[in-house]
């Protein structure tokens, strides 16, 4: 091992990029390394026929506006990342059936007093418990800063400016939402963004839950002009920018040790030195595969026994290219969750099954008109899965028909909730499995959300015990699997700020 770096990022995924800009931003020698031909990970592009596909995002949330800048602008902005962002204007669309039965339609706009005021038109009587709902989440977001800001916490302030944060962060979202007596039909309509947490209602907590729902609403959402992989060479430009080097087509072996001290990471292209690891790799794989066992601490293995079975949401993309506008089809919105029912505890139960009813349709062409060429339009669907079983059950010669049975039923799902028929106009289609990220991502069971963020394990008690997160010296994992859980925004957020704590133990000398 010749030449020796500050940090080695290992994947090039969303966090692996961030917190490789991260590191260089801060004068750091760092070295950034990629099994694949290009970085990004689920965050780039593909090509079928004359169509680019975006093989993942629906909406990044956190960004917010000038006035009130989020903390995934804030980063892009420290780290000198500029993308082309397009605002989402609404929520969601949800075509569905109340918890009640009753059918459901209804499109929630951003910001707090329009989305307040469309819920009220909804279910008269329901802006009371709606405001108090929203002035909990504005304590929660000033609590949040507080909490970690990176200087210690003193328990008699919080006590004192935010008592409802201690009141229900020990909560779930379901039984706060019941508190605030805010109306069922109402706990239905808020809840819909449950799947992005992975977990439902009643077991995701209400800190982590609110939190989501400052960030979408609020702040709103926005969505990269050119599909994610121009978020990812961004990232990548702007790493070479500040000095950085990578590595693509190696991949990551094994981590090195001096004593109990990683000091470097065996690769297929050779042995890199180094003083700090960032692994974007799932702990258990890390653990598992990647290192000495007897160097494996007991609170990991632990936490492995614990988190078995508990892989988060697994997902099913079927991406359409379709010869037609949007607007010759009358596809008006640009995101429309498809479900059986608003009760989310009854879908995270149907989701263990391939043939469930839950769908999430993303229509690009509705926010950027020149997303595919013209006279036509690229939408995607989401099938959610609480459960690989199914998955794994499936004989080799019956995968590409359970493929084409995802194809129809999106397509059936479309003509019954929205009166739309694509098929006339169907030029490409691709479908990719949890098998797909499995095989793309290396993930367990192809999830690209890491673990459940749900009662023990939730995000809150994760970031209140960071540091025990971190307990092999010299190594920290970022990412899905990491503490700050799911989604493009948690991931740069994991990883720029796991990111900080590195470079800052390498300022103090490199020892933890």
């Amino acid at each position: 091992m010749a030449e020796k770096y500050d940090v080695v990022v290992v994947g090039a995924g969303n966090a692996g990029l961030s917190a490789a800009v991260s590191c260089a931003a801060q004068g750091k020698k760092t070295l950034l390394i990629e099994k694949h031909n290009l970085p990004g990970g689920v965050a780039s592009s593909f090509k079928r026929g004359r169509f680019e596909f975006d093989p993942s995002v629906h909406e990044i949330c956190d960004y917010g506006a000038d006035n009130d800048k989020g903390h995934v602008r804030l980063i892009m902005e420290k780290n000198g990342v500029k993308i082309d962002w397009i605002t989402v204007p609404d929520c969601y669309r949800a075509s569905s059936a109340y918890s009640d039965g009753t059918p459901m339609d209804v499109t929630i706009p951003c910001g707090r007093e329009a989305y307040i005021a469309a819920v009220e038109s909804y279910v008269p009587g329901s802006r009371e418990s709606l405001e108090k709902f929203f002035d909990l989440i504005e304590e929660i977001r000033a609590a949040k800063v507080y909490m970690f800001d990176g200087t210690p916490n003193d328990s008699k302030y919080m006590q004192k400016h935010f008592p409802n944060t201690l009141r229900t962060c020990g909560y779930d979202a379901l039984t706060v939402m019941k508190a605030l007596k805010m109306p069922q039909k109402a706990i239905d309509i808020v809840g819909v963004y449950w799947p992005y947490l992975g977990v439902p209602l009643d077991e995701v907590n209400f800190f982590h839950f609110g939190n989501m729902i400052d960030m979408y609403v609020t702040r709103r959402a926005v969505i990269p002009h050119h599909t994610s992989h121009e978020i990812s060479m961004t990232f990548m430009n702007r790493f070479y920018e500040l000095g950085g080097e990578a590595w693509f087509n190696c991949r990551a072996e094994e981590f090195l040790f001096d004593g109990d001290r990683v000091c470097g990471v065996r690769t297929n292209l050779g042995d890199v030195a180094c003083k700090q690891v960032l692994a974007s790799i799932n702990p258990n794989i890390i653990y598992a595969n990647m290192m000495p066992k007897h160097l494996v601490p007991e609170r990991e293995k632990k936490l492995a026994a614990a988190r078995r079975g508990k892989f988060s949401t697994k997902f099913c993309m079927i991406y359409f290219a379709l010869n037609k506008t949007c607007e010759e089809l009358g596809l008006t919105d640009y995101c429309v969750f498809f479900a059986g029912s608003a009760d989310s505890r009854r879908e995270y139960n149907n989701i263990k099954s391939i043939d469930n009813d839950y769908n999430i349709l993303i229509s690009y062409n509705t926010l950027i008109p020149d997303f595919s060429p013209e006279g036509t339009c690229v939408i995607s669907f989401t099938k959610l899965f609480s459960s690989a079983e199914d998955w794994g059950k499936i004989a080799p010669e019956d995968y590409y028909r359970v493929k084409d049975r995802m194809i129809a039923k999106c397509i059936d799902d479309l003509q019954k909730k929205l009166g739309i028929d694509i098929t006339p106009y169907i030029e490409e289609v691709e479908v990719a499995t949890p098998m797909t990220f499995a095989r793309y991502l290396g993930t367990p069971d192809g999830t690209p959300y890491g673990f459940e963020v749900s009662e023990w394990d939730g995000v809150l008690a994760r970031m209140m015990d960071i540091e025990a997160d971190f307990n092999v010296k010299g190594l920290r994992h970022i990412g899905a699997g990491s503490f700050f859980g799911d989604g493009y925004s948690s991931t740069w957020i994991n990883g720029d700020m796991t990111a900080g704590l590195a470079c800052a133990e390498l300022d103090k000398g490199g020892e933890q």
